[in-house]
C-alpha cells in the first residue's frame, strides 16, 4: 500500500433516497450538524458559503469533555445532486496538510449510491478511526434523509 493510500478512506452506501435530499445534507448548515459530528459530539457551522471557490468552517464538541475542535475547508467542484468535492483542513496545527474529500451520488433503483473518497488524512489520525466516524455519521445521514415524512 503506497503512502498515498494508507491516507485515504473509501466509503460506499446505498440509501433509500433522493440524490436532491442527500446533496442538501452535505451543505446545508442544518443538515450538517444534525449527521456529520460521530457519536457523543455535537457540531455547529460558523461559516457556509456554498459556491465554487467559497468555504466553510464547523467545530465538533465533545458532549462529555467539552472539548471542541474546528476545521474548514473550500469547495472545488459542486454539481447538483451529483458530485461534491471539498477540502478540509484542521485548526489544530498537530494535524497539518490538507485533506480533499469527494462525494459522488448516482441514482440507483431502490434510492442513491454514495460514493465517498477521503485522501490526505494526518498521518496522525489512524485511518480505522476516519472509517469509524464516516461510518457512524453515514448511519445518521441515513436516519435523516431516507424518512418520507408528509
Amino acid at each position: 500500500m503506497s503512502n498515498h493510500e494508507a491516507h485515504t478512506v473509501k466509503l460506499q452506501r446505498v440509501l433509500r433516497a433522493p440524490a436532491e435530499r442527500i446533496y442538501r445534507a452535505f451543505l446545508e448548515p442544518l443538515a450538517m450538524c444534525k449527521w456529520l459530528p460521530p457519536y457523543g459530539f455535537v457540531a455547529e457551522v460558523q461559516h457556509s458559503d456554498v459556491r465554487v471557490g467559497g468555504s466553510y468552517r464547523m467545530s465538533f464538541t465533545n458532549f462529555g469533555t467539552g472539548q471542541s475542535h474546528s476545521f474548514g475547508g473550500t469547495y472545488l467542484e459542486l454539481v447538483p445532486n451529483q458530485r461534491i468535492c471539498y477540502t478540509d483542513r484542521f485548526d489544530d496545527p498537530n494535524l497539518p496538510g490538507e485533506m480533499q474529500a469527494d462525494i459522488s451520488l448516482r441514482a440507483v433503483v431502490c434510492g442513491t449510491e454514495l460514493l465517498i473518497t477521503q485522501k490526505n488524512i494526518p498521518p496522525q489520525i489512524p485511518v480505522e478511526m476516519c472509517y469509524l466516524g464516516w461510518q457512524e455519521s453515514l448511519q445518521q445521514l441515513a436516519q435523516l434523509v431516507e424518512p418520507q415524512i408528509p
